[in-house]
């Protein structure tokens, strides 16, 4: 390698943003991951290869777009009280502890199947707390099954979660084909939830008393929430028809924002920011260490380490997105995986991998801090080994399952 002032800004630019986003934080100041990728980019521009043209070029505004409409569709079903109410009707019909996980499981999968898992987990993670605090039940085992299973519901397609969205825009991939290919390993995914978490817990399944669950579902904006919930399914339609999931999600998000009953600031103050300044700036720093430092030669080197075998590339996956979070993770993949015999399944490995890694420990996944944080923020803390103990032994299972799964198909 040409060790050039350019080069070296690259690599230092690229290692310290990487570091920053294992971290979490820049010791002495008061940077998140947000933070940490924006000013990576930034720098790329300021000292690295890229141009501020370049930078622009570099971002894909498909991916953000994406996840902007669906987050305006997620913020008007919340807001709307439509989401609380879902929540109700189904946990209200589970009458042993058992029928209740499997409720919360089934939930929190489902929904995170199509719209953003992040999300799902800060509207149900409240819902479960309420229910299994009027019943005098542990909280735990339901928390954990939130997590783990908006997680494994996220595997099924490009809406799912932010990694499906950015690997769906640079795949090629069609959302019905994802669907196809991912939705049988989230479907065995959830009943793994309810089978280690039944297992783990035991004790608190053991006494099977009858349960009358009741949520005091609140204020509901019955207008805006059949409304939200219609653009939800028109969605889901038009994805599996084809039509660019970003011009489907911009449109059904931009028809939602024309309300009298919902004021805008209350769907504003839903959107995750930060997530999308994450997004653009790790877009641009991707680009600049791979307009710098992979050469054609190099990026094929990813073969001569195995990348391109299958169980390879998803225990690789798995162990760099519990590194350094699962986003960051496919993007530092993007170079690599178009260099493989089969892209496509490549790509479909490390969708799969990435999201099902986040299972592994409580700081895998956005969607597990979420849920700790507001199980926490109600006094029922969930401690590291309160999860680890059901997600080692699930994360295991379905990275084997899955990866097992996509070598067959």
């Amino acid at each position: 390698m040409d060790l050039t002032p350019t080069v070296l800004a690259a690599l230092a630019i690229l290692i310290l943003t990487y570091a920053g986003l294992a971290l979490g934080r820049v010791p002495g100041l008061r940077l998140d991951r947000a933070g940490i990728a924006f000013l990576g980019g930034a720098a790329m521009i300021a000292f690295g290869p890229l141009t501020l043209e370049d930078a622009f070029r570099a971002i894909d505004y498909d991916t953000v777009a994406l996840l902007l409409g669906v987050m305006i569709v997620v913020a008007h079903l919340k807001v709307s009280g439509a989401f609380r109410a879902l929540g109700a009707l189904a946990i209200e019909h589970a009458h042993r502890p058992l029928a209740l996980l499997v409720t919360v499981t089934l939930l929190a999968g489902v929904l995170s199947a199509f719209l953003v898992n992040d999300a799902i987990c800060l509207v149900m993670a409240p819902i479960v707390l309420a229910v299994t605090r009027a019943l005098g039940r542990n909280p735990l085992p339901y928390l954990v099954a939130t997590a783990t299973a908006s997680n494994c519901g996220s595997v099924a397609t490009i809406t799912g979660n932010p990694q499906n969205m950015v690997i769906g825009a640079y795949s090629g991939i069609s959302y019905p084909a994802f669907a196809a290919s991912l939705a049988p390993v989230a479907a065995f995914g959830l009943v793994a939830v309810v089978v280690v978490v039944r297992l783990v817990y035991l004790e608190e399944f053991s006494a099977q008393g009858d349960l009358q669950p009741h949520l005091v579902r609140g204020r509901m904006h019955r207008g805006q929430a059949v409304k939200a919930s219609v653009v939800c399914v028109a969605l889901a339609v038009a994805f599996f028809a084809g039509i660019d999931p970003a011009k489907a999600a911009v449109l059904g998000g931009a028809f939602l924002l024309v309300t009298r009953a919902i004021k805008p600031e209350r769907i504003y103050r839903e959107i995750d920011g930060p997530l999308l300044m994450m997004f653009a700036g790790l877009f641009v720093v991707v680009a600049g260490a791979e307009k710098a430092l992979l050469t054609p030669d190099r990026i094929a080197m990813a073969k001569t380490i195995g990348l391109d075998v299958p169980w390879r590339l998803s225990a690789f996956t798995a162990v760099l997105s519990n590194v350094v979070s699962n986003v960051p993770a496919v993007l530092a993949l993007k170079p690599f995986v178009p260099t493989f015999g089969d892209p496509r399944k490549a790509w479909l490995i490390v969708a799969m991998s990435s999201t099902l890694a986040g299972n592994f420990t409580l700081l895998g996944s956005v969607a597990n801090l979420i849920v700790a944080e507001q199980a926490k923020a109600e006094g029922t803390p969930i401690s590291f080994w309160a999860y680890f103990k059901v997600g080692l032994p699930l994360t295991v299972l379905t990275l084997a399952a899955g990866t097992g799964w996509l070598m067959w198909r």
